[in-house]
């Protein structure tokens, strides 16, 4: 005797051995004995041969219709061996039934399952309702088809690229869209960014990385709504100073300016002076919405997107020739030894007598310039509107802050390595550019006495204003770093910590709230210490421990991170695209660090630009060596090469703690050896720098 049973949502049939009262032993065709419980058991047959009644029941099956099964099945629940005697014959044999038994099965919108072998059909909704819901998916499939063999043979359909972003980095994985991608990935054994590429869906590397970045971060565009900047209602004394700002020429958010009484008096006061949009803009109205959304600048070479609307950054911008509102931090020197004296801060107009641009005087503004004290006329020399005894004591006063730095941070900051400027050669700065203009790198060496004289004094401004808020018990958002050790980072934080890296007991943005949300957050903290002093703890934004206040570090951080990220990743994209633009197929550069198989981290000498290289066996970290580049991937903003020299008795010292060196060698590492990280996986298996942007 034979018995038909089920196991595992799978029909098995087999010869009995034995029976007992609860479970029978069975022997299945390919020799394998099982217990088989007799609540499993759906018919016992003497013949055919469990292997023939399978294979005929089987293919009789898919000859029945599901729609002439359901009219002729009961409207009462029903067994197998029912439906079959109603639609074969009243004696139905064994393979008929069996045959009847796969088909109801596996039909589950037409007849749903009510115990062994027995069945109630569904409802004529129900079953109009899943035919329906088949067809859509036979639609989808064939869909899916359809789109993956455009792909294959390098045709993008317009659904697929819509959604391009989407699919890469952050996919639906049930998505019509994104199974085509897959599927056509897995047929022609393309990865899909590269299967994408060949489909015509990425315009090009430049709008990969642009568009990429405004998926994740500007998902609804970078456009601003139409919103008007209040005006500042408070009357504000007017300054009985000249002010001074110094930034680049491309700078329309101008923050700050500096200011200077007293030189020669031997007690002398230094302003700086801080854009005030804390005095006109409220926490949580429209235009704090917008900052807090943005939380920064963002800035890449050729373009930049602001945290606020244009015409509100203008609205409070420090332009020359106007008595702007500002925030001002009055420190008083003694001329001699300037040792400071005392501080305070004021709510003020203060007029602004010029914008300094730094990249048009740093060739004229020299140490030696500074440094004398008769500084004769230099042929093509531009009309400086601040005297020259000015600028020359900003200078001094520069240096001696930073020298004060460096005995609290244990050692020298180390400048030797130069900044670079990019530019694009483009009609227009109003709009992102397009990946094919022609870009030009120039050298801007860190630490030039404009550089420095402003780096100060946001230092001492940050740092006062820092120290300040906490005497007073007002929190505030502060940069800190325990130590200045191999891997101790730069944190965020509500308390007023000691900075290692710069050397300050205290550290808090303040000096950029047209550009940084931290530091509008911080003045409207530093206004109402202004307004209120020792009670301002009760009229500050911000109380202690806020939970808004730890809202925004954390938002801050994050989008801070991936800001910069990006200008670094567009800086290096137009490095690579210079090196293609000046047919540059070998570079001197130095070794950085020895990494895993045998290769070794770069940095080119004279382009912002680090690699992986070969062939540098033997060597050790700073010798200089000649690079042959390989070929340049502006995808995944990779280029490697290999050692085909070394320069002799040439070596480049790398301080332990070099300031980009240590933060981000890691990130950059990551960046020039692994490719794009793609969410998709079709297998299914710097120390703080105040004068940076």
């Amino acid at each position: 005797m034979y018995l038909l049973f089920e196991e595992a949502g799978k029909f098995l049939a087999g010869r009995v051995l034995s029976e007992g009262e609860a479970s029978v032993q069975v022997e299945l065709d390919s020799g394998k004995r099982v217990k088989v419980k007799g609540a499993n058991v759906l018919l016992k047959f003497d013949k055919p041969s469990p292997a023939h009644l399978l294979a005929e029941a089987s293919a009789i099956s898919q000859s029945i219709e599901l729609d002439l099964a359901w009219e002729f099945a009961p409207e009462t629940e029903f067994g197998f061996a029912d439906v079959a005697r109603e639609y074969f014959s009243a004696d139905a044999n064994t393979i008929q039934q069996v045959a009847a038994l796969i088909r109801l099965y596996e039909a589950p919108h037409y007849f749903r399952r009510a115990g062994k072998g027995r069945f109630k059909k569904a409802s004529a909704e129900t079953v109009q309702l899943a035919l329906a819901g088949i067809e859509k998916k036979k639609q989808i499939l064939a869909q899916i088809e359809s789109w993956s063999k455009d792909l294959m043979v390098g045709q993008c359909p317009a659904p697929i690229k819509d959604q391009l972003y989407k699919i890469l980095f952050r996919p639906d994985k049930n998505a019509p869209e994104y199974k085509a991608v897959v599927e056509a990935s897995r047929s022609s054994q393309t990865a899909p960014l590269t299967l994408l590429q060949n489909a015509g869906a990425i315009a090009s590397a430049y709008d990969f990385h642009w568009q990429r970045f405004l998926f994740d971060n500007f998902p609804k565009g970078t456009g601003f709504p139409k919103l008007d900047a209040p005006k500042i209602r408070d009357e504000l004394p007017l300054a009985n100073v000249q002010a001074y700002s110094i930034d680049d020429s491309q700078t329309t958010e101008i923050d700050d300016a500096l200011s200077l009484q007293g030189l020669g008096s031997g007690t002398v006061v230094v302003g700086i002076h801080i854009a005030a949009p804390g005095l006109a803009i409220e926490p949580n109205s429209a235009i704090d919405q917008l900052g807090r959304n943005r939380l920064s600048t963002v800035y890449m070479p050729g373009y930049k997107i602001t945290m606020l609307p244009d015409e509100v950054v203008q609205q409070y911008t420090l332009a020359e020739g106007q008595a702007c509102p500002a925030v001002s931090l009055y420190v008083t020197f003694d001329e001699a030894t300037l040792s400071i004296q005392h501080s305070e801060t004021k709510l003020e107009r203060v007029p602004i007598a010029a914008n300094l641009r730094h990249d048009q005087l740093d060739t004229w503004v020299t140490p030696d310039w500074l440094e004398s004290s008769a500084p004769a006329a230099r042929s093509g020399e531009p009309q400086l509107p601040i005297s020259h005894p000015s600028l020359a004591f900003f200078w001094r006063l520069a240096q001696h802050l930073k020298a004060s730095r460096e005995v609290v941070r244990g050692k020298p900051e180390n400048f030797n390595r130069p900044d670079y400027n990019f530019r694009l050669a483009r009609e227009s700065n109003d709009s992102a550019p397009i990946g094919n203009e022609s870009v030009q790198i120039s050298v801007r060496q860190r630490g030039t006495p404009l550089d420095l004289i402003v780096a100060e004094a946001m230092i001492l401004a940050n740092s006062t204003w820092g120290q300040w808020l906490a005497s007073l018990g007002v929190p505030a958002i502060y940069r800190s770093q325990a130590s200045m050790a191999p891997g101790v980072k730069v944190r965020m934080g509500t308390k007023a910590l000691p900075h290692a890296g710069i050397g300050v007991p205290a550290y808090a943005w303040s000096t950029s709230p047209l550009r940084r949300y931290t530091d509008l957050v911080n003045q409207w903290q530093i206004i109402a210490c202004a307004k209120h002093g020792a009670t301002a703890a009760l009229a500050a934004p911000f109380k202690p421990k806020d939970a808004q206040m730890f809202a925004i570090i954390s938002a801050f951080d994050a989008a801070y991170t991936a800001y910069n990220s990006y200008q670094s990743g567009m800086e290096r994209f137009w490095t690579l695209q210079y090196l293609k633009q000046e047919n540059i197929s070998e570079v001197l550069a130095s070794l950085v660090k020895e990494m895993a198989g045998g290769s070794w981290l770069v940095r080119a000498d004279e382009l912002p630009l680090m690699f992986s290289v070969m062939g540098a066996s033997g060597m050790q970290r700073g010798d200089k060596v000649r690079v042959q580049l390989g070929n340049i991937d502006a995808m995944a903003l990779d280029v490697n090469g290999t050692v085909i020299e070394k320069i002799e008795n040439t070596h480049t010292a790398f301080d332990a703690n070099e300031d980009t060196l240590e933060d981000t060698l890691d990130e950059l590492e990551e960046a020039v050896t692994g490719p794009i990280a793609l969410a998709m996986n079709v297998d299914e298996a710097p120390l703080d720098d105040p004068t940076s942007p």
